[in-house]
């Protein structure tokens, strides 16, 4: 299925790109973030398991279990604060 990915903050700087339209086969916003780590760098440093990573559907917070359908739109970003 095709898919939006955006991506936001330091994960957009290390990326060195806002958006992305992909082809993918991952059933959930998990493996659709372990399919992106599998890309290798820089993907891999900026979407690592061990780092903090916020996920959007369709701009709406969501858990990795999320199931993904055509045409969606995924967002990446890092943890914010405010204040």
């Amino acid at each position: 299925m095709r898919v939006t990915v955006r991506y936001f903050a330091s994960v957009r700087e290390a990326l060195g790109t806002g958006s992305e339209t992909i082809e993918t086969a991952a059933a959930d916003l998990g493996a659709l973030r372990d399919e992106l780590i599998a890309r290798g760098e820089p993907h891999a440093s900026a979407l690592a398991r061990g780092k903090a990573v916020r996920m959007a559907l369709d701009q709406l917070m969501s858990t990795e279990g999320a199931a993904l359908r055509e045409g969606q739109e995924v967002a990446f970003f890092p943890p914010v604060t405010g204040g």
